[in-house]
């Protein structure tokens, strides 16, 4: 159980928590939700202690583990795979540990079987695989991958790992859709404590039990999925604004009476009870939630269909085309949604159809006066980081009055203020509004969108839902939040093996065969009985089988040797009693270790020959 109990801590003067307490108990999965700026990241490093509390307190089970995902795995010349194996750092310090004694050997060994150690490599291949490594990667150094995919090892390493209280901050932020899924699987299933800062509705509603709302330095936990939260938190505030609204009446009410009778001398008396009233009445206080800053896409003119055709296309990088076959074609009112894991093409496809790329053959037709915008992740960190969003806009419109470029800064939700204020100091979110909005000035008829909420706030994601389901132009969207695509979306193409096609199904068919496909994501999870075990599980039997062999032979050897030392009859001529004596309790605890490791073969062979009977 972690408990907070009336937690007090300021930055730079301002309160993120004036007695804030909550009580999460064990094994339960927790969406910590709240509008951004609150002090959600900050409370994990409170919880962690990383940082000193004002007041207050905050429990923890004594000896509980607590994990988070590292900034980043360092780019070194180590394999993905022992990168993720040593972040158990139990079971990796006992496999490197060397001794002779027997005694200390059976604890080993006995220690091992109980961390399940012997399917470590297997389970810590089935998450490298499910957040989309394939064996080959695995097996290369970590120095081969990007910023981005050693996030994603490092997100591996520590749910390999499995500490009883893990802190994840939006841990989809560098993941694909289909690493999205896998991880949501997974966590649904983690055998311990997890909370889970993140903006993405589909994780919080499939993923998590319930919800801890940070709002006016205050916590307030919620039993129940994100849809849950959000139905009993309208609720609350609609009861919040009506009790309000009877108290403003109230307050006039006895106002209008004292300035009316508070100066008449055979009133004063009642006036002066209503003003002493007045001052008791504590305001009710609407909680308020984040504005819906709403956005405004510029519609473009309506052109003939279709915008784009492709007939046997094909696009690359200059050798071995990366997709081709390529036999698809575009109307301005699609909203499509292009799936596949990252390396697939899915980014090629979007430059093709943007301009950014040429086709290398086939045919590929778009309308005379198609413009296209294109919203892509590394976009965001492509603006100028000391000029003002202002300035940016004045570049584009350069004619444009101040007043029109502050009201298409409004209109996508940037305050007067943040017009003003250089990129560098703005949060990823107002920097993500402002690419938006670049993305969309010229009003285009094509708006390819690549990962565009992973710096929107749960409030902004809605917005942009409305925003797109307004506009009157094509939408490309590459994402892994399943909640924007559902409401967005009203066409998949699958972009795999080299080729991108339609996809027939729908987003829960397709979330089905993936999370099939690879397998059951539970956390050191046996094979499901009268089930044909999938190929990770069997290898993770068949390595418990040969380590408990190696086991076997080891403790077999000390026992000859400790054998041939007790049969020899110097030892009973040379030695005094308490030597001998030791040399026969080390041979004993050898012989009951052996049993051990018999006992612990014996059921992990029983339970492989099950699995291939099958």
């Amino acid at each position: 159980m972690l408990r907070i109990d009336d937690i007090i801590y300021a930055v730079a003067g301002r309160r993120l928590f004036d007695g804030a307490s909550a009580v999460i108990p064990g094994g339960h999965k927790v969406g910590l939700v709240g509008r951004n700026g609150t002090g959600k990241t900050t409370l994990f490093r409170l919880i962690r202690g990383e940082l000193a509390l004002e007041a207050g307190q905050i429990h923890l089970p004594k000896g509980a583990r607590i994990g988070g995902v590292a900034q980043e795995v360092p780019s070194n010349d180590v394999s993905l795979l022992d990168t993720v194996l040593a972040a158990d750092t139990e079971r990796a310090a006992l496999m490197a540990e060397e001794t002779d004694d027997p005694t200390r050997i059976a604890e080993i060994q006995t220690r091992l079987s109980d961390i399940d150690a012997w399917s470590a490599e297997a389970r810590a291949a089935s998450i490298l695989k499910g957040l989309g490594f394939d064996d080959p990667d695995q097996a290369r150094p970590c120095s081969d991958f990007s910023g981005g995919w050693r996030m994603r090892v490092a997100l591996a390493a520590v749910l390999f790992a499995q500490p009883d209280l893990l802190l994840l901050d939006e841990p989809t932020n560098y993941l694909d859709l289909e690493g999205a899924l896998w991880l949501e699987n997974y966590l649904a299933r983690y055998p311990h404590t997890v909370i889970v800062i993140s903006h993405d509705r589909g994780l919080l509603n499939r993923a998590v039990g319930a919800i801890l709302h940070l709002e006016d330095r205050k916590l307030t936990f919620y039993q129940g999925t994100y849809d849950q939260f959000a139905r009993a938190r309208a609720e609350k505030l609609a009861l919040a604004e009506a009790m309000a609204k009877k108290q403003d009446a109230r307050r006039a009410h006895l106002q209008s009476y004292v300035d009316r009778f508070r100066y008449k001398a055979d009133k004063a008396k009642q006036a002066q009870s209503r003003i002493k009233a007045l001052a008791r009445m504590q305001p009710i206080t609407s909680p308020q939630e984040a504005a819906l800053r709403a956005f405004s896409f510029p519609d473009p003119e309506e052109l003939s269909p279709p915008i784009i055709t492709m007939e046997g296309a094909a696009v690359g990088y200059g050798g071995d085309p990366v997709l081709q076959r390529l036999s698809l074609r575009i109307d301005q009112d699609d909203r499509i949604a292009l799936l596949g894991k990252n390396g697939e093409g899915k980014s090629t496809l979007s430059k093709l159809l943007s301009g950014r790329l040429d086709k290398d053959m086939g045919r590929m037709i778009t309308a005379s006066k198609l413009r296209v915008g294109y919203f892509a992740q590394h976009q965001v960190d492509e603006l100028y980081v000391d000029e003002t969003p202002l300035e940016h806009l004045r570049r584009l419109r350069p004619g444009e009055t101040p007043a029109k470029l502050r009201a298409r800064l409004a209109g996508f939700g940037l305050t007067a203020d943040q017009a003003d204020t250089v990129v560098g100091q703005l949060s990823g979110g107002q920097k993500a509004r402002l690419s938006l909005l670049l993305a969309t000035i010229d009003a285009p008829h094509l708006l390819i969108l690549d990962e565009p909420t992973n710096h929107l706030d749960i409030e902004s994601r809605e917005a942009l839902v409305e925003a797109l389901t307004a506009y009157s132009g094509a939408v490309i969207l590459v994402s892994h939040d399943m909640h924007l695509l559902e409401l967005v979306a009203d066409r998949l193409w699958l972009v795999k093996d080299g080729t991108a096609r339609p996809y027939e199904g729908d987003l829960q068919s397709y979330r089905q065969l993936l999370l099939s496909r690879d397998g059951p994501a539970t956390p050191k999870a046996a094979p499901a009985k009268n089930k044909r075990p999938d190929r990770d599980a069997m290898l993770a039997l068949k390595s418990e089988v040969r380590k408990g062999e190696a086991r076997i032979e080891k403790l077999n050897e000390m026992r000859d040797k400790l054998a041939v030392k007790l049969a020899d009859p110097a030892l009973y001529e040379e030695a005094d009693p308490g030597v001998i004596a030791t040399w026969q309790r080390k041979y004993a605890e050898v012989m009951e270790g052996l049993d051990r490791a018999e006992t612990i073969w014996m059921k992990a062979l029983e339970k492989l020959e099950d699995a291939e009977s099958r």
